[in-house]
């Protein structure tokens, strides 16, 4: 009769275990459906025509996020386009024309002319957490409006641009991306667009990138402003880090952040002025510098040629320096 009652027991713990299961499942699918419900009207394929032909199985994805028909998609989907075509969910299309791409950072600015557009909202990217929930929409080798679900994998990384320099400040998720998924939104269970799908390593599995929001929402300022983005180069690559207290406390910072080095470019002005990989940037001219983010707004087109201090750790302890930015080729 005892041993009856265990089992009666254990079944009923199991089929609890089960039903919890199921609310954490069900719940997890009305967050991806939600979000997906929220940003996919703002979502379009993209096609390109470059001289006398189409690019076959459509040329990748992008998204509205204002309300007067601007577009963000890749700088590897619209360059070099002769004629641009985007398509709605609904099968709505309009011609659209190229703003301004920046191969720097493999982003690009289409603008469409249409009424009543829904555009999504962009998201903050320092607030990204490794492990929330993840959603791609795109439009994988030409299928419209395709879903993938996952997780942030990782914050911080550098990407190789096809231009040859470093974007920083990627994010890595294992959300599936193809080909035709470059350019479309990578967002958040609210439907925030946390970042722009650009790259998959293969043949790895789950490994996918997309640049930060942050840095997208200031390439595309530039680009609708300037059509291009003349920006200052010190020929470093690198990323986000928090530091320990004791390095806060030793050297008087408010801020946890600070930019590792993880590369210094041959002959670029960083190395001239002594910088090495593993250096931890924390200052520019007297201002504090506790992320990438914050570094872009620094280095601009008005730094170019200018001598700047620069305030780093090495080896735990305080290094200052000085460098001439160059322009970005």
């Amino acid at each position: 009769m005892e041993r009856v009652m265990s089992l009666t027991q254990d079944s009923v713990t199991g089929m609890e275990s089960l039903e919890n299961d199921r609310d954490l499942l069900d719940a997890y699918s009305s967050a991806v459906t939600a979000a997906v419900r929220r940003a996919g009207p703002s979502v379009v394929s993209i096609s390109v025509k470059t001289g006398k032909f189409w690019r076959p199985g459509g040329s990748g994805s992008g998204f509205v996020f204002t309300p007067d028909g601007f577009i963000l998609t890749n700088s590897h989907v619209a360059s070099g386009a002769e004629q641009i075509v985007v398509k709605f969910a609904d099968g709505q299309q309009f011609d659209a024309e190229l703003v301004g791409d920046d191969p720097d950072t493999d982003l690009a600015v289409l603008r469409i002319h249409a009424p009543d557009l829904k555009h999504l909202e962009l998201s903050d990217s320092n607030q990204i957490q490794v492990g929330q929930v993840a959603i791609a929409i795109g439009n994988p080798y030409g299928f419209q409006h395709s879903v993938t679900a996952g997780v942030v994998s990782a914050l911080g990384r550098s990407l190789r641009s096809q231009s040859g320099r470093m974007i920083d400040d990627v994010i890595q998720t294992d959300a599936a991306l193809n080909p035709g998924n470059s350019g479309g939104p990578l967002v958040d269970s609210r439907g925030r667009v946390i970042g722009l799908n650009t790259a998959m390593i293969m043949p790895a599995q789950g490994i996918a990138f997309a640049v930060a929001v942050n840095t997208a929402r200031y390439i595309a300022g530039k680009l609708i402003k300037h059509g291009r983005v003349r920006r200052a180069s010190m020929g470093i690559a690198g990323q986000n880090i928090d530091l320990p207290q004791r390095l806060q406390r030793k050297f008087e910072l408010a801020e946890s952040g600070g930019i590792l080095l993880v590369d210094v470019l041959a002959n670029s002005p960083a190395r001239k002025a002594g910088l090495r990989k593993g250096d931890v940037l924390i200052g520019l001219s007297g201002e504090r510098i506790a992320s990438i983010e914050n570094l872009l707004k620094f280095i601009t087109e008005d730094s170019i040629d200018q001598v700047i201090s620069m305030r780093l750790i090495r080896d735990n302890e305080e290094l200052f320096t000085t460098c001439s930015p160059e322009e970005a080729r």
